[in-house]
């Protein structure tokens, strides 16, 4: 371009250049101070090495040719297009040059959903994408691509799930944190030396953020699963973020090593959802807290302190009682509750213990007695119960056409039939899903029997013991207290097996 001007008598004055910038974006460094010295007069003509250069917005350019650059009294020359808007009379370029820009956009097009291709096939080959690892984790050097934990950070990471799970809430983390002055995810990569920012951070020196733990708690990269593809941007075009349906995320187990294990952070989404507060004058969580129901309208039970004659007393009663009066009271006290709560738990280890021993010397559990059959039967059944309501949902309709019932009872009679199919497709799949289990999983190995065995004989009741072991504790009328534990229907499996291989080996 330097010879062109030269030759042509031209005398320099600007090179204007936007490198890494997309030409389908006009407000470019280079561009604008372009535009800025054409308006003040400093520049009447551009050249350029062909029209892409100067963009690739194919109504930009059309605006640019015919509008304001001639409005400016600026020429135009594309070196390699063998433009130059002074001879724009020619019929010929009238033409081409709309075609140019035109497919000088497409290409943009092309290029951009070529680009989101690649990208996806990373994705569902489980390469992370992201130009900056995730805080408490680092790019492997061999395979930037792939995710080893930070040392460091992955302390941190594992140090407030540990805090969560012990019953603290996020402010009490937070405030934890920045009382140990541990730097907070964007300071920390910035401290490493690298060139991250971020839009959540807040002042010049900003800490720890109930945001921040949020989203370290809840983000499943920890458990060695990459969810990637949450958000987009709308078009090449334009560069707007919009967010993505959960459906749509690709997500990847078992990609990088976990900061921590995935029974430890399925734990803690289960408390995050529970609403629960520190009481004052506490750190943490009482052990039960959020875990405790009504056995006749469900809802949460919470904890109350009285006192009568110099004594204190601890107890819980059902919330719809306390606001609605159409409940029960279902007053059960903390001492009791604890107590049923702890014996359930050592009851449940024992028979575990027994049970691990029994089936730890046996090569093969055997199938049967673990439920096989019966569960292959109840299947059977319920596949035959869709049959029959598909068949009496054809038979309906054939009955309405003929005369022989109303549209009203058709619509009445087809929707009793659809809820029963659809309850019978639920229960059918929840089956598929517990025969999958035990075909493919060895019951002596689960991790979750280590979680259980953990915690044989305890004397005390502790919020992560709580939280590991328990899925609800229903109090019922007569203070009739029903324990239910995570892996309820795995724990009877397990039993079961151990007494069919000792009742065999009678």
């Amino acid at each position: 371009m330097r010879d062109y001007a030269a030759r042509k008598g031209f005398s320099f004055a600007e090179e204007y250049a936007d490198d890494g910038y997309t030409g389908t974006n006009f407000n470019r460094p280079g561009f604008t101070r372009l535009m800025e010295d054409a308006r003040d007069g400093k520049v009447n003509c551009v050249i350029v090495k062909d029209l892409s250069r100067m963009g690739r917005n194919y109504i930009e350019m059309g605006r640019l040719l015919t509008g304001i650059l001639p409005s400016m009294g600026v020429r135009v020359i594309a070196i390699n297009d063998n433009y130059d808007s002074t001879e724009d009379k020619n019929i010929s370029s009238q033409i081409i040059v709309p075609f140019k820009n035109l497919i000088n956009d497409a290409y943009c097009r092309d290029m951009s959903l070529k680009v989101r291709s690649q990208l996806d096939l990373k994705r569902r080959k489980g390469k992370f994408i992201g130009a900056f690892a995730t805080y408490g984790y680092l790019k492997d050097g061999r395979d930037h691509g792939k995710l080893v934990i930070d040392e460091t950070a992955g302390r941190v990471v594992e140090m407030i799930f540990n805090m969560k799970l012990d019953g603290m809430s996020t402010l009490r983390i937070v405030q934890k944190l920045n009382e140990l002055q541990i730097p907070a995810p964007l300071e920390y990569k910035r401290i490493c030396g690298e060139n991250y920012n971020s839009g959540f951070r807040s002042g010049q020196d900003a800490g720890w953020t109930a945001t921040a733990v949020n989203r370290i708690l809840t983000n499943e990269l920890y458990a060695g699963t990459l969810v990637q593809g949450k958000r987009r941007k709308v078009n090449y075009k334009v560069k707007k973020v919009v967010d993505v349906g959960r459906q749509d995320w690709v997500r990847v187990e078992g990609t990088h090593e976990a900061i921590v294990p995935r029974e430890l952070f399925d734990a803690t989404q289960r408390l995050m959802e529970n609403d629960t507060r520190v009481a004052p004058g506490r750190e943490a969580v009482y052990p039960l807290s959020g875990l405790v129901r009504c056995g006749t309208c469900g809802q949460n039970m919470i904890r109350r302190m009285s006192a009568a004659g110099g004594k204190k007393y601890r107890y819980y009663y059902c919330t719809t009682y306390k606001t609605k009066k159409t409940c029960t009271s279902h007053n059960v006290s903390e001492e009791a509750l604890c107590g049923a709560v702890l014996e359930a738990i050592r009851k449940v280890t024992e028979n575990l213990a027994h049970a691990s021993e029994v089936l730890a010397d046996l090569e093969g559990i055997p199938r049967d007695p673990i439920g096989l059959e019966t569960l292959t039967k109840q299947m059977e059944e319920q596949a035959r119960e869709i049959k029959k309501y598909e068949n009496l949902k054809v038979k309906l309709y054939v009955d309405m056409t003929d005369g022989l019932i109303s549209r009203e009872e058709f619509t009445d009679l087809n929707g009793t039939f659809t809820a029963k199919m659809d309850a019978l497709n639920a229960a059918l799949r929840r089956n598929e899903k517990k025969k999958e289990r035990k075909l493919s999983s060895d019951l002596r190995k689960a991790p979750w029997i280590e979680d259980f065995l953990r915690h044989r004989s305890v004397t005390c009741l502790d919020r992560r013991m709580a939280v590991l072991l328990l899925e609800s504790v229903t109090v019922h009328d007569g203070e009739k207290i029903e324990v239910n534990f995570r892996h309820g229907e795995e724990i009877e499996e397990v039993i079961a097996a151990a007494r069919a291989a000792e009742g065999g080996a009678k």
